[in-house]
């Protein structure tokens, strides 16, 4: 196993262990702060897990969106011009393809247990 394949795992391991053996001690605003940090944990897991796809995904969705090249950072910039400019406006529907896509990706990290993201994600694996 590779030391970035393990990291999450880690993570994982850790959260389960708060979760199961943790808990069941501590009662209060400690039960709280448990939960809360076994769920930090987990969206860490996540993020080390899905960060490097979210983003080769959303740089190539930039790069043929806005016809230019350039870090991720500056493609960023370079849209938020183009929308505050209004050369790109909610009609367009490439712009919509990409926010959508930019933020079921960040929902996949942050709330993958959001119903609306469920559904969302439903509804795309139906789609042809």
């Amino acid at each position: 196993m590779s030391s970035s394949s393990s990291a999450p795992a880690l993570l994982e391991a850790v959260a389960k262990y708060l979760r199961e053996e943790v808990l069941a001690e501590v009662r209060g605003s400690t039960a709280f702060n448990v939960r809360v940090s076994a769920s930090a944990l987990d969206l860490v897991a996540r993020e080390l897990v899905l960060r490097l796809d979210n983003e080769n995904g959303e740089h190539a969705r930039l790069r043929a969106l806005l016809g230019n090249d350039g870090t991720l950072d500056d493609l960023r910039e370079l849209l938020c011009d183009r929308i505050a400019s209004g050369e790109l406006t909610e009609e367009s529907a490439p712009l919509r393809r990409h926010l959508w896509a930019t933020v079921t990706a960040q929902l996949a990290v942050d709330q993958p247990s959001y119903s609306a993201y469920i559904r969302a994600v439903s509804l795309a694996a139906q789609s042809p």
